[in-house]
């Protein structure tokens, strides 16, 4: 299985990573520690660049995040908690999770936008609060493109280590990757399927 979804990173290329991490930032099942992860995997074999991966990765990252900043900045509260209610289920959030992130914004200042970016939970929430709060677009796109980049750079690392693991271990690492990605999923249709706003 590993090989499969790393021969699949390989042919999508480096525009195949820059849609995919879009897609993580805006829709939630897909992670981006497994996008770059197996792009670090990639680079270890020859078949990428960190440079260019990192790159595109971290545009993708700054792309899919200025998508919910627009939504908070363009939309306001009025509009959006509307649209929250209605498809928060989907995206397995609700306006009070969206209120806890704009009083963590309102607290610790601009900073927190690229502080979050390390976060595997709210580091794409914060960009509405920063939208919501009319954030400066250009300061905002700073703060994402430099957090995203020390994160995707950590996580391309971690994946040209795990390359030599997966070399070594075969059938058990495929089975760990595999059940990873399982565990993720059912993580996210658990939440789907069991949502009940507090609200």
């Amino acid at each position: 299985m590993n090989e499969w979804i790393v021969r699949l990173i390989e042919q999508g290329g480096y525009l195949g990573i820059f849609f995919l991490m879009v897609i993580e930032n805006v829709f939630p099942p897909i992670p981006s520690e497994v996008i770059m992860g197996l792009g670090g995997v990639a680079v270890a074999r020859g078949s990428m660049s960190f440079w260019p991966l990192l790159a595109v990765g971290t545009l993708g990252s700054t792309l899919g995040n200025y998508v919910w900043f627009l939504a908070g900045d363009r939309l306001g509260y009025r509009r959006l908690q509307p649209l929250v209610d209605r498809w928060g289920r989907w995206l397995t959030l609700e306006w009070q999770d969206i209120e806890a992130a704009t009083g963590c914004f309102r607290r610790h200042g601009q900073w927190i936008v690229f502080a979050l970016r390390f976060s595997p939970f709210l580091r794409t929430m914060i960009s509405l609060p920063a939208g919501l709060a009319h954030m400066n677009h250009c300061r905002f796109l700073v703060f994402t493109f430099a957090g995203a980049a020390v994160w995707n750079a950590a996580l391309i690392h971690g994946g040209r280590w795990l390359a030599s693991y997966l070399e070594q271990s075969g059938t058990a690492m495929d089975w760990f990757v595999g059940g990873g990605l399982v565990l993720m999923l059912a993580v996210y249709l658990w939440r789907v399927l069991t949502w009940k706003p507090r609200g």
